[in-house]
């Protein structure tokens, strides 16, 4: 969710510029199903524009319907939508709705440390009950770094594990990154799917292509480099490279290229045979090649859906990549034991002041 947050962020500024106040909500617990986790938010413009969501569509009009009194007073409130007889998904949502207001510096220190793919969490401090109330407010911290309240208004000594309020608190890792290698039509057709999951998309090219980053649809950047010259910085277990240059030696020599940094995932083009042929060649000359790279590899890149086209091998290697980074196996959900969502990692911290 970091990439929503970081749009969000963007928006906000234009807004800021421009004189619009804006309030953000954020659901901060559900019970029962609903059609997306906790965590997700929804910025709100004064002037009816909104940059995020908080579900399918259907709890949106009564989230902007319940704004306006932030909007008028300045005091957060928690609205309960129960989508029992209104969705599909026959779940209570508690939204926490507060006001907006980050100034231009701690702004830019937020892009700042997202561009460098820092880690960073943020808490919200709510109470269920659907009285206003001052003390509610989210908070952003990075390591070693200040508290930034969403809302200038909020005392952000008040906003400690100590509260009396419920807390929700998530840990948010840098935005996904995919580096694909290559140029290809292929390479531009996952280039654009995959830039609309959300992803932070970049592309390596050859130096001597007339390609530039305006024939990468949803592209944030293009590497025009060589195997000996390659640099991809901030390489962690939110980036995934796929290489796809359909020539058998540039991929060997791409491989070798990132064989020191530790992707979570690396797909290869082309069928088994020559997967066999690019470890055999990267072994030969590595023979102190870690395990953990090896079993990063993987390929032929992709899920079996029987793709065919360009954009459809896209689809299955974007599924796959999925699938490695939260840790599921595909299965159809209909076959799934339990609820949809499974988040281990959710943290919802209910701290009372007089625990023992």
């Amino acid at each position: 969710m970091t990439h929503e947050f970081k749009e969000i962020i963007k928006a906000y500024t234009l807004a800021r510029q421009q004189g619009i106040p804006a309030v953000m909500a954020t659901v901060v617990d559900v019970e029962g199903s609903s059609y997306r986790r906790p965590g997700v938010g929804m910025l709100i413009l004064e002037n009816g524009i909104t940059k995020g969501a908080v579900s399918g569509g259907c709890v949106e009009k009564e989230v902007f319907r319940q704004a306006q009194s932030v909007f008028q007073t300045g005091t957060p409130k928690v609205m309960t939508y129960d989508g029992k007889y209104r969705l599909g998904c026959e779940g209570v949502l508690y939204i926490l709705i507060e006001t907006f207001d980050i100034n231009q510096k701690l702004i830019n220190t937020i892009l700042g440390k997202l561009k460098s793919r820092n880690v960073f969490k943020i808490s919200s401090f709510y109470s269920k009950t659907e009285n206003p109330n001052d003390n509610m407010g989210s908070v952003v911290q990075f390591e070693e770094g200040e508290k930034i309240v969403f809302s200038h208004r909020i005392d952000k000594t008040m906003l400690h594990e100590e509260s009396t309020l419920a807390c929700f608190q998530r840990d948010m890792q840098p935005c996904f990154r995919l580096v694909i290698i290559g140029a290809e039509h292929d390479a531009i057709e996952l280039c654009k799917l995959a830039s609309t999951t959300g992803w932070e998309i970049e592309i390596v090219n050859s130096p001597k292509s007339p390609k530039q980053l305006e024939d990468f649809p949803g592209a944030s950047k293009v590497h025009n480099s060589s195997p000996d010259n390659l640099r991809i910085e901030h390489v962690d277990n939110q980036t995934a490279f796929v290489l796809m240059t359909h020539n058998f030696a540039k991929d060997s020599l791409y491989l070798q290229a990132i064989m020191c940094l530790k992707p979570i995932y690396i797909g290869l083009l082309g069928p088994a045979r020559r997967r066999e042929k690019l470890l055999s060649a990267l072994i030969e000359y590595n023979p102190d090649i870690t395990e953990e790279f090896m079993n990063a590899i993987h390929g032929p890149a992709g899920l079996n859906l029987g793709a065919e086209t360009p954009q459809e091998i896209a689809i299955s290697i974007i599924a796959e990549i999925l699938s490695i980074i939260r840790n599921q196996k595909p299965i159809p959900l209909q076959e799934k034991k339990g609820a949809i969502h499974d988040d281990p990692k959710r943290k919802n911290i209910n701290v009372l002041s007089n625990k023992t």
